[in-house]
């Protein structure tokens, strides 16, 4: 391994949101990880980190730089994810008011989390929280 690191995720400060993301694209950058994966890894965590913002109790993120992959582990205490497939739909959102009218909401985040990612693992409890796995995968020139 060559990085973890871990990142707490507030609950109700959505003024925050988007630091973990810029922190975790600075760090990958200084590692030498491959600029298309720190673009990914920089959407995954930025939607991930909002999710966590907008719709939870607060959280954490785990950063995991490995020489074959980087992982990003998202935990949150909030109302769970009651059908997983839906929320996979492109425009499915269950965004409050307040969070639309802010320019959030759009029902993307899940979405682009699955398109920059090699792997998405959701497991989530309605009531308890949720913890989503997303891997993306290095070059394998770059492995070893």
């Amino acid at each position: 391994m060559l990085l973890r690191r871990v990142f707490p995720v507030p609950a109700d400060a959505i003024d925050q949101a988007g630091q973990v993301s810029t922190e975790v694209r600075r760090l990958l950058r200084g590692l030498g990880v491959e600029p298309e994966v720190v673009r990914r890894a920089g959407i995954v965590c930025f939607e991930g980190e909002m999710n966590i913002a907008l719709y939870t109790k607060g959280g954490r993120i785990v950063l995991v730089v490995r020489p074959d992959r980087v992982e990003l582990l998202f935990s949150d205490r909030g109302p769970g994810i009651a059908d997983i497939d839906l929320v996979k739909q492109p425009g499915y959102s269950t965004a409050p008011d307040w969070a639309r009218e802010l320019g959030f909401g759009a029902g993307m985040g899940i979405p682009n989390m699955e398109e920059n990612s090699d792997a998405l693992v959701i497991r989530s409890r309605v009531g308890e929280g949720t913890v989503i796995r997303a891997t993306i995968l290095r070059r394998s020139d770059a492995a070893g």
